[in-house]
């Protein structure tokens, strides 16, 4: 088998959370965050490594509260997401957000040489989206071949508020022809309406969407270097435009450059956009658990 590695985008800054670091909130029995609810997830099913990608602000802290117990079950790496490779022409800006999911990934290119998954630290996935995308990972080799796990909207709401995704469009193959980057999305009743290009759009609240858990190659690097350049290079406010996986990986599709698969998932999403949506996080923990899909102690043998 090849080696996989799973690569956490954990340097958010967590704005809608009141001031917590949301990464390292607690939401299992004994004190654990949901990022290491998918680490033991993807280690079951294959995934041999571990990468997070933090900022140096969280890092001592990163370590003592997470680091340190995933080290004892698999290898650990960290990377930073900062001001490396952005071009000094841009350095004059004081930037307080980070810069997208794209410039968070791009620490990466120089580290990681196979096979990777990459997920969001404040979502949970569930088993079945990392087994997907683990053995198409194994049984894809073409470089510019990636996948993607699809979740259904309604699934991935939250009681507390709006949430952006990325709302995907499939082929008959179930391969991905686009994605839309919909902001302030909300149910209303059977529908679901967001915002996209400064314009309210209806979506069925069946739609595929991404959640971040994609499955890719070192081929990728190549592309999202040139991506974030353009978008430095083309930012309308230099203060809020981000550079997103899902807008950089709609342009390479329209363009030719790379093939991605569909892979549906029906698990349920939940995850950590709001303060309020942690006790119903821990509610869900605590239901997987009573049904054995964890442990009540992750790292116990």
């Amino acid at each position: 088998m090849l080696n996989s590695t799973l690569v956490i985008m954990a340097a958010g800054l967590g704005t809608r959370f009141k001031g917590e670091i949301k990464q390292l909130a607690s939401v299992g029995p004994n004190g654990e965050t949901l990022m290491e609810y998918s680490i033991c997830g993807a280690k079951e099913v294959g995934f041999n490594k571990v990468v997070f990608i933090i900022r140096r602000d969280i890092e001592e802290e990163f370590k003592e509260k997470i680091g340190k117990k995933v080290a004892k079950i698999m290898p650990v790496e960290y990377l930073f997401q900062d001001a490396t490779g952005i071009p000094e022409k841009y350095l004059k800006i004081k930037r307080v957000k980070p810069w997208g999911t794209v410039h968070t990934l791009l620490a990466c290119k120089n580290t990681i040489q196979e096979p990777f998954c990459v997920i969001n630290a404040d979502d949970f996935y569930g088993k079945e989206a990392f087994y997907k995308v683990y053995h198409y990972l194994q049984s894809n080799p073409e470089q510019n071949h990636f996948c993607m796990a699809g979740y259904i909207l309604k699934n991935t709401m939250s009681e507390n508020g709006s949430v952006n995704r990325g709302i995907c469009q499939v082929d008959e193959n179930q391969h991905l022809v686009g994605i839309r980057e919909v902001k302030a999305i909300q149910r209303e009743n059977d529908i679901a309406v967001g915002n996209y290009e400064n314009q309210v759009i209806e979506l069925s609240l069946d739609s595929y969407v991404s959640m971040n858990l994609w499955g890719f190659k070192p081929s990728i690097f190549k592309l999202l270097e040139r991506e974030f350049l353009s978008f430095l290079e083309n930012m309308s406010n230099e203060q809020e435009d981000e550079c997103y996986l899902s807008t950089a990986v709609d342009q390479f599709i329209k363009n030719n450059e790379i093939d991605v698969a569909l892979l549906e998932t029906s698990e349920q999403w939940f995850g950590m956009t709001y303060i309020e949506d942690k006790v119903f996080v821990k509610n869900c923990i605590n239901q997987l658990i009573q049904k054995g899909e964890y442990k009540n102690n992750l790292y116990e043998d």
